[in-house]
Order: C-alpha cells, then sequence, then structure tokens
C-alpha cells in the first residue's frame, strides 16, 4: 500500500514536470516569433525609405541646373548695333563673350534690303539660302554657363538668320536663356519663340529690344528687371 502511494506521487510529479516544459516552450515559440514579425516590418520599412530617397535623389537632379552660376552672352551682328549693346550686357554682368561669324561675312550691299537683288533680299524671298555656314557653333566650356543672352538684329521681323544655326547647333538645358535684338523701329516680336522652337530645350525668358547706342543705364534697368 505504502509503495503504491509512492508510484501516485512520482507520477504526479512527472506529469506536472511534462506540463511546466510543454508552456516554457510555447512561450519560447510566441516571442520568437514576435521577433521574426518585427524584424520583417523593420526590413520593409528599411526598403521603402529608400525608394523614396531614391526618388527624391532623382528629382532633384532633374531640376537642378547644369552650370557653375556663369553668364554668356552670344551675339550677332551686321553693322555694330547688336555687338555694342552684347558688350555692354556682358560688362554689367561680367560675363563672357562669343559673336556669330558667318564665314562669308555680309557686307555693305549684302545688307541692303532696299535692293531686290542683294543678298538679305535674296535670302528672305527663298529660305532655303537662310542655312548660313558659321566659323563656329561650339563655345569653351559651354556646360559652365547658367544663363544665356542672345543677341541679333531684326530682319524682316524675326532674328536675323545667322543667329538659327548656332541655336540649333546647342543644346540649351538648364539654361536660362534671354533674347535681344537691336532695331531702329521694329520690336522684338514673336522672334525669341521661334528661336526657342529650333532649339527645344532651354528656360526661354521674354526678351527685350534696343536702338543703336542704347545707353548702359537703360541696359542695366532691363538686366534687374529680369530678377536673376
Amino acid at each position: 500500500m505504502k509503495t503504491k502511494k509512492i508510484a501516485a506521487v512520482l507520477l504526479t510529479c512527472i506529469m506536472a514536470i511534462g506540463l511546466m516544459a510543454g508552456c516554457g516552450a510555447s512561450n519560447t515559440n510566441q516571442s520568437a516569433s514576435n521577433n521574426d514579425s518585427q524584424s520583417t516590418s523593420t526590413k520593409q520599412s528599411g526598403n521603402e525609405e529608400t525608394d523614396t530617397n531614391s526618388e527624391n535623389t532623382t528629382d532633384t537632379t532633374e531640376n537642378t541646373s547644369t552650370g557653375n552660376g556663369k553668364t554668356l552672352v552670344v551675339y550677332y551682328s551686321a553693322s555694330g548695333n547688336t555687338k555694342d549693346v552684347a558688350e555692354k550686357i556682358a560688362k554689367i554682368t561680367e560675363a563672357d563673350l562669343f559673336e556669330i561669324e558667318p564665314v562669308e561675312p555680309y557686307t555693305d550691299d549684302d545688307l541692303d534690303w532696299t535692293d531686290d537683288d542683294s543678298r538679305v533680299s535674296r535670302e528672305h524671298d527663298d529660305e532655303s539660302l537662310r542655312d548660313v555656314e558659321l566659323v563656329s557653333t561650339t563655345v569653351d566650356n559651354w556646360d559652365s554657363y547658367d544663363t544665356v543672352y542672345i543677341g541679333y538684329p531684326i530682319w524682316w521681323g524675326i532674328a536675323a538668320w545667322p543667329v538659327d544655326n548656332f541655336v540649333k547647333e546647342n543644346d540649351f538645358t538648364g539654361k536660362t536663356v534671354i533674347p535681344f535684338c537691336t532695331a531702329a523701329t521694329s520690336g522684338i516680336g514673336d522672334s525669341g519663340n521661334l528661336l526657342e522652337e529650333m532649339t527645344g530645350t532651354g528656360d526661354w525668358k521674354e526678351g527685350e529690344r534696343f536702338h543703336g547706342g542704347a545707353s548702359e543705364s537703360d541696359i542695366s534697368s532691363w538686366i534687374d528687371s529680369l530678377g536673376l
């Protein structure tokens, strides 16, 4: 009888120990499961943040100008008036100058628009003749310029066509472009818009017309009004 009681006590102890071990394993598994869940959540959160940062970096890069804050004044001058204005703009803005030069320069007779047989008159009447070959369309360190002024005389209400090939041959992406012209009576009209259409790149601003011999004060006031 005594032996049976001892056996019963031992059996009860063994069962109790088994139940305690089972509960401990369950708690351990649940804790491990929770840790895995937290780890996975952390990894997913990290990936989402990386993607967002990548997108933001891309947007910033696309909106950043390509130059180093430098300014360039490009001009074509037939009679010297546009050159005079261009040099004053360069002085005021501390810019570099680039002159557009036709391989075959225009003479005074070529520029006589009252003569139906003059060079400019024939080019005006036949657009295929306006493809004027230039000495160069390449500007040294072109990518270093953020702002480009482009000057020209007005011929029959549009930019003098020797400017066309310069505009077509250069990429103005990331640059602010400001056209200006010289004319006795004509305004700048759509000349700047037409040049913008030729290149399809750059942030083109509304331009300004100056008469020959424009004062440095007038030019400076215009530049200030641009808010660059």
